[in-house]
């Protein structure tokens, strides 16, 4: 196989990008965020990935949104020191660097550290433009998970209320706000939401243009367990690369190179074709360097980079004594003007030295003269015989005299050799010429390449078998036909008229093609069935957020204020066509102690009789 590609041209070869993000430019906010009404600000707080920008009223929004980033933060090192801040997003460049540093506020899909949510805020604030010093003066329109904990909401606003002073927000679901982007305005419509995204796919069912919140489901895997279980996939099959399968390649397969079955069984056994797999199975290449096949330099060339290498390291140590020299010089002088102060009758100075210096007397003061300037003067003699030996070294730099001794014997064993010449004349050029040939024949690219065969399929479908990955979970299909039956006929009928895919784990190709079939599985026959594909499933949700934060700016119905976060706490939640369903909490009613006395009396009495009958 290595030889055949070596041969010919390759084929099916695709390298590594390993895009690095480039760190976000600070934007100023244009006229338009300062008109007669603040602008909202839109958030898509997702747990891949963060977008943020403005909903600017009129004809032409712009190119929105402004910022996207990895909802990740990591703390540089001597962070906790104070010598360096955390990072966020895309100022961390490449992330596997960093990866056993990183740091997210979510829990799958749900924020619960928001002191890392506060970095993400702050970062986005920063680059929009928005000072979040004093207060952030526009009302924010904010994406949540589906069925949101009442305290995931309620710490949200609290940090939006109290940290950062907004005058409004409102909470919606990303799904939802999709949904609404890709649908005729002012239309009413039911339907059936799949959503997938990084840690979880949700199914949502739409009655009359509001979520039944009762009969949503959710799957706990998405994009982040597929790309696990790809690592471990092709780890296991090539133990011999195991640092350079990393997650963010990983990832990248999955986006660029992976795909939906239609059949899954079926497509098994097509890859068990060798034309097929030859055709169709991609070659991922590593980097690697073509001078680990070996070192070309001669014996010579080495032992002027071990000189070259050696006088660095004395021309570094050399500029390290130096430096500290400098510094007990430096020191020394202090030192000596102490004592200057002392032989002049200056006491007042003297002792205030003497605090500064955390020194109690005078004769402490001479010891610490005396060793610093015996370590001063050892000093200078150190620089002096490193400089005398780096002169020897750069004069005596021959190393040809040592080894010519070594070479007389191995020119005679070629003298011996050559007398019996005229015997194996002929062979001996033959001998030689398997040695230039038969180092290029390992392929060092080849040995370098993953081959992504059935992985291209296997890994995204987990979503459909979770038993794959040892998940005892129910698939899509299976999710999808426990909720239809959870309706009346006429009801499901409604609902499979309008299926809408959204969310970054249903663009692999063949994804709205396998939804059909299953549909059509469990549908009765003749039925029809409709599956639509959002336009954007990665960016419509902020786009649906900004649609609706821009169709109900002047609405009062849908926006929380900050009195009424004071008056009924930050859980609470103004109902919208793309929000979640408000349920307050209902905490039981603690009984009195003197009720739980007489209940456990009555219990006592009772048991006591009870064992009095028995007797």
């Amino acid at each position: 196989m290595a030889a055949a590609s070596a041969a010919g041209p390759p084929t099916n070869v695709f390298p590594f990008r390993d895009a690095r993000a480039a760190p976000d430019q600070v934007l100023e906010a244009g006229p338009v965020a300062h008109g007669p009404l603040p602008v909202p600000l839109v958030l898509d707080n997702g747990s891949f990935q963060a977008r943020a920008g403005w909903a600017c009223p009129g004809p032409d929004p712009g190119p929105e949104p402004r910022l996207q980033f990895r909802a990740v933060c990591a703390r540089g090192r001597g962070g906790a020191r104070g010598a360096a801040g955390p990072q966020v997003g895309n100022a961390l460049g490449s992330l596997e660097p960093l990866r056993w540093m990183l740091r997210s506020p979510f829990d799958r899909n749900v924020p619960v550290n928001l002191e890392l949510q506060e970095l993400l805020l702050d970062y986005s604030f920063q680059h929009l433009g928005v000072s979040s010093q004093g207060c952030v003066d526009h009302p924010i329109v904010l994406t949540e998970a589906v069925c949101n904990p009442l305290y995931s909401r309620q710490m949200m606003s609290e940090l939006l209320f109290e940290c950062y002073g907004i005058p409004t927000v409102a909470y919606g679901i990303d799904s939802l706000f999709s949904f609404y982007h890709n649908k005729p305005k002012n239309l009413i419509s039911s339907g059936l939401i799949i959503s997938s995204g990084y840690q979880c796919t949700h199914i949502l069912p739409i009655l009359e243009g509001r979520l039944d919140a009762k009969n949503c489901k959710r799957i706990n895997l998405g994009g982040s367990q597929a790309a696990g279980y790809l690592q471990r996939l092709l780890q296991l099959k090539y133990p011999g690369h195991l640092a350079a399968i990393t997650l963010s390649r990983m990832e990248e397969i999955l986006h660029e190179h992976s795909y939906i079955a239609e059949d899954y069984v079926e497509e098994l056994q097509k890859w068990r074709c060798p034309d097929y797999y030859e055709n169709n199975v991609h070659k991922m290449q590593l980097p690697f360097s073509s001078k680990l096949l070996g070192s070309t330099l001669t014996s010579e060339e080495k032992q002027e980079r071990r000189q070259q290498q050696l006088r660095r390291l004395q021309e570094l140590n050399a500029r390290r004594r130096e430096e500290k020299l400098q510094l007990d010089q430096e020191r020394l002088d202090r030192l000596l003007y102490v004592q200057e102060l002392l032989e002049d009758g200056q006491m007042d100075q003297f002792h205030k030295a003497l605090i500064e210096l955390n020194m109690d007397s005078p004769e402490e003061l001479q010891s610490y003269i005396q060793k610093l300037s015996a370590a001063v003067e050892q000093a200078k003699q150190k620089i002096l015989q490193a400089e005398v030996s780096l002169e020897v070294d750069v004069v005596d730099s021959k190393p040809e005299t040592p080894d010519l001794g070594q070479l007389e014997p191995s020119l005679e064993d070629v003298e011996n050799i050559n007398d019996f010449e005229p015997l194996f004349s002929e062979e001996t050029p033959e001998v030689e010429k398997p040695v230039t040939t038969v180092q290029p024949v390992f392929n060092l690219a080849a040995y370098h390449q993953l081959f992504v065969g059935t992985e291209r399929i296997r890994a995204p479908e987990i979503i459909f078998q979770p038993s794959l990955i040892g998940e005892e979970q129910a698939g899509i299909a299976e999710t999808l036909q426990y909720i239809l039956d959870r309706y009346p006929k006429d009801v499901q009928e409604l609902l499979v008229q309008n299926v809408f895919l959204t969310g970054g784990n249903m663009m692999y190709p063949g994804m709205k093609v396998r939804i059909e079939k299953e549909l059509l599985e469990m549908r009765p026959f003749q039925s029809s069935f409709q599956v639509q594909l959002a336009s954007n499933p990665v960016l419509d949700a902020w786009y649906g957020a900004r649609d609706w934060a821009l169709d109900h700016l002047d609405n009062e119905d849908v926006w929380i204020t900050r009195k009424e976060y004071e008056e009924k706490g930050g859980g609470y939640l103004k109902e919208h066509c793309a929000s979640n369903v408000y349920v307050p909490i209902r905490l039981p009613k603690q009984a009195s102690r003197s009720t739980e006395a007489q209940a456990s009396g009555k219990g006592s009495g009772a048991s006591g009789g009870g064992a009095g009958e028995q007797a």
